[in-house]
């Protein structure tokens, strides 16, 4: 994933374009690198997959 494929997914799931997100395993570390620089960092969940994959959600709610 490039970083402009990456910021386009975190914005449809902030937005509730998408309900869910799948990141690969490859993409996992440069998707992460943008994702704890989000503002609003707090409400997103990733779900663990098998093989290294994850899913990420967003939350009305912030985790804590």
């Amino acid at each position: 994933m490039t970083e402009e494929e990456i910021n386009a997914s975190i914005d449809q799931l902030r937005k509730g374009e998408l309900t869910e997100l799948y990141i690969d395993n490859k993409d996992f570390y440069d998707f992460r690198k943008i994702l704890v620089e989000q503002e609003d960092f707090k409400h997103f969940r990733g779900i663990a997959q098998r093989n290294g994959h994850v899913i990420y959600k967003y939350l009305e709610d912030a985790r804590s």
